[in-house]
């Protein structure tokens, strides 16, 4: 038995789809913290698949050679420091009032008329630089307000803004949910932004302009009062607002330098001197750093903040990045597992049998994590280890690659419901019923999943 397990094509892959339910029953069931649940599932499957002890944990004098070391440190040097400077800059441009400069600008672009439109791209652009939780607490007054003086369901200016900030939030680095699956598929960031925009900017269209204005005209939510007296408060804010020119300038510059840094390599000859410039300019790291610090100066210093403010708000920001980082680490380690023992090639060479492309399956797989547990992330970082031994087999294309990413991504976001701590904030923020907050919320991050993989499926079929 044991010998069928470890050998045998059927046998890993049993060992494969017991790991997933036994990952799926500790988190759901037994409310193990998910980076925990990670860890112990990949020690089992490793001992049982029959990894020696040494290769696994390594020795009393060295563990560095561990795969338990190798799986988490492998990708965390990868994205720590960039989900960190993402967190920041976020965090800066939300405290110095840069979201409620975009959001007012663009209402008053864009009319009464077409509010659902402005919030839509709100969510689109401020999503960038912040988590999906932050964004709805710093732009839901700005939601009330368009609903009070539209005097229509709050439904048609929410679920807009919900869609930019989920597409956002899944699709486009810098954050923890792509920004880990490009370390674990070995895609760089520039085409990752690339492929993400080519792929969401369209998910969002269809998700949170024409879904989101027809489920807007028949769930009619009206503002509840209590939101009503809060739609004035939004404009409160210590000393003047930023420019609207410097909060788009400074979102900007990461994903300038980003894309600068990959299209550089590939248009401007190899060794030369502006090819060096572009390569350092464009690491991540580097573009979030000089974009965190430009945000320090500009948004902060010179308006006001002292040294100590904006330390403090940095270590509010970052408390909630060490459990992401633990996620991330145990799920590379999982992903590990899985290629070591020999499962990835197993689950490749069905996926071969079965003629499944590796994109759909991706997103499938995806979609079935996000559905049981609830968490984009975790359902992104667990599904790419399941799926780096098949991928990274296949020698695709970066733009391949990226695509792959934006399927896992795409399927991580499917189906919100109650297990999802999303799915309340929703409710919560917003004054809906549990019953309103599935035929709205569910529907519209369905619709998005369905959008971003369709197009992510058509782009693959022509690169």
């Amino acid at each position: 038995m044991i010998h069928w397990l470890q050998t045998s094509t059927a046998g890993l892959l049993t060992l494969a789809a017991v790991s997933i339910a036994v990952l799926l029953f500790l988190i759901i069931k037994v409310k193990v913290e998910p980076f925990i649940a990670l860890i112990v599932v990949g020690l089992l499957t490793a001992l049982a698949a029959g990894v020696p002890v040494g290769t696994l944990v390594g020795t009393a004098q060295k563990t560095s050679d561990s795969l338990l070391e190798k799986g988490f440190g492998s990708i965390l040097g990868h994205i720590a420091a960039i989900i960190g400077l993402g967190t920041l800059l976020g965090s800066i441009l939300e405290k110095s009032g840069g979201a409620r400069v975009l959001t007012s600008a663009l209402l008053r672009a864009f009319g009464e008329k077409r509010a659902p439109l402005a919030m839509g791209l709100s969510g689109l652009i401020f999503g960038i630089p912040v988590f999906f939780d932050i964004g709805i607490f710093v732009l839901a007054p700005l939601v009330y307000a368009a609903a009070k003086q539209g005097g229509r369901s709050i439904v048609l200016y929410a679920m807009p803004l919900l869609a930019g900030l989920s597409i956002t939030h899944a699709f486009i680095p810098p954050h923890p949910g792509p920004v880990a699956a490009a370390g674990l598929l070995h895609v760089d960031l520039g085409w990752l932004i690339l492929m993400g925009a080519v792929c969401g900017i369209p998910a969002w269209f269809i998700g949170g302009i024409l879904y989101s204005t027809w489920i807007g005209k028949r769930v009619d939510v009206p503002l509840a009062e209590d939101f009503a007296k809060l739609a004035g408060e939004e404009g409160e804010q210590d000393g003047p607002a930023p420019s609207l020119k410097l909060v788009g300038g400074i979102i900007a510059v990461p994903l300038v330098l980003i894309l600068l840094g990959t299209f550089g390599s590939i248009l401007l000859p190899k060794g030369s001197t502006g090819a060096g410039i572009a390569a350092f300019l464009g690491t991540p790291a580097i573009a979030l750093t000089i974009a965190t610090l430009l945000a320090s100066w500009l948004l902060g210093r010179r308006r006001g903040m002292s040294g100590a403010d904006l330390a403090q708000l940095s270590a509010n920001a970052l408390r909630p990045v060490a459990m992401i980082l633990l996620v991330v680490g145990a799920g590379s380690f999982f992903g590990a597992v899985l290629s070591a023992t020999g499962i990835g090639k197993a689950v490749a060479g069905s996926l071969g049998d079965a003629g499944l492309p590796v994109l759909l399956a991706a997103y499938i797989i995806s979609c079935g994590m996000r559905i049981a547990q609830g968490s984009a992330t975790v359902a992104i970082v667990t599904t790419s280890g399941i799926v780096a031994p098949t991928v990274l087999d296949l020698h695709y294309s970066q733009a391949q690659l990226a695509l792959v990413v934006v399927a896992i991504s795409a399927g991580s976001i499917i189906a919100s419901h109650v297990n999802d701590g999303g799915f309340w904030i929703v409710s919560r923020y917003f004054g809906l019923t549990v019953t309103q907050t599935l035929k709205t919320w569910t529907a519209l991050e369905t619709v998005l999943s369905l959008s971003g993989f369709g197009v992510a499926a058509l782009v693959m079929a022509l690169v």
